[in-house]
């Protein structure tokens, strides 16, 4: 027994390999060998733990169906990747200062040394020289609507990224540091997780598969998997699906319907709530309750053209500068 988990222990202990070196590799090029498994940013996605992204776009991304799909642009100065990205050499630094442990990059994307776990891939943001008790250092910056998922500590989708770094190099533990609104710096520990690191490794297989047999994994009802969906499908046939007989198709369209039905009733109560508290008010500009308050302001004018006299006054400007805006699917209910 003893000597069983002695071999099991320094099996998934194993260093990882180094599948290319990052530091020659283009933007295009690097994601490109990412498309060859799951990284550790991929994690909480692959296992539908990421707020920002659904499994359905990431299996649209691995298996080269986003070309049509808008990208982030590197360059672009009001993305959050552009400032994460200018901001990661600061994020190190300060942790260095913070916590006394030097750090070094690691210019090379890492794969897990079993091969039956080959598909795992890692990027390390920095690696810890000399301390014992940390060996991996992970930078995040939060803005100020990405700092609400920090207000209890590390995010669920974060937790994932780092533990499966764990599991590809075979280190204990990591720290997370994270600059909140450009202001404060927070440092936060995590060991590894063996039973977590096992469940992990198990959704993330399922997912996996679903890249190497082709098929896409579920809707998951966030914008992402909308969005995706609009890509993947992005044009109709004309041709009509007869769900009559699926028995949990029907199902689902009868609870799509009734649940549309509650969600138009509950906008009415709202409005009637809404519009007795406005009565009330008459007008004031804030209203205090007991647990919370309201504010009922007029908004600043804004200025725009009036299109419809621009055009009784030149008719062909439609004519000189045509646009043509692509159509996009709608979802009708008719019952």
């Amino acid at each position: 027994m003893h000597i069983a988990k002695k071999i099991e222990s320094s099996k998934v202990n194993r260093p990882a390999l180094r599948l290319v070196k990052t530091q020659d590799l283009s933007r295009d090029e690097w994601l490109e060998v990412r498309k060859r498994g799951i990284g550790s940013s991929d994690a909480g996605t692959a296992v539908g733990l990421n707020p920002y992204q659904s499994p359905l776009e990431l299996w649209m991304i691995k298996t080269g169906r986003d070309g049509d799909m808008p990208k982030i642009d590197p360059n672009d100065e009001t993305s959050p990747t552009y400032w994460g990205s200018l901001l990661e050499p600061i994020v190190a630094a300060h942790y260095t200062k913070r916590t006394g442990n030097r750090v070094r990059k690691i210019n090379a994307v890492l794969q897990h040394a079993d091969e039956d776990k080959s598909w795992m891939l890692a990027n390390i943001d920095r690696e810890v020289v000399g301390a014992n008790d940390v060996q991996i250092l992970e930078c995040k910056t939060a803005g100020e609507f990405g700092a609400r998922l920090w207000r209890d500590g590390v995010p669920d989708y974060v937790v994932c990224q780092v533990q499966h770094q764990l599991a590809v190099t075979g280190k204990g533990s990591a720290d997370v540091c994270v600059l909140i609104c450009g202001q404060e710096i927070r440092v936060y520990r995590i060991h590894r997780d063996d039973e977590l690191i096992a469940r992990l490794i198990k959704l993330e297989r399922q997912f996996w598969h679903y890249v190497e047999t082709d098929t896409p994994p579920p809707a998951d009802g966030s914008e992402s998997a909308d969005r995706a969906l609009r890509y993947l499908y992005p044009k109709d046939t004309g041709n009509t699906i007869d769900f009559a007989d699926d028995t949990e198709m029907s199902a689902t369209f009868a609870d799509l319907v009734n649940l549309r039905a509650d969600i138009a009733n509950r906008e009415e109560l709202e409005s009637l709530l809404k519009q007795k508290i406005q009565e009330k008010m008459g007008d004031a500009s804030v209203a205090v309750f007991e647990t919370g308050k309201v504010s009922f302001r007029r908004s600043k004018d804004s200025h725009g053209i009036d299109i419809a006299k621009l055009l009784l006054d030149q008719p062909d400007i439609p004519e000189r500068y045509p646009l043509v805006k692509p159509g996009n699917r709608r979802f009708l209910i008719s019952t």
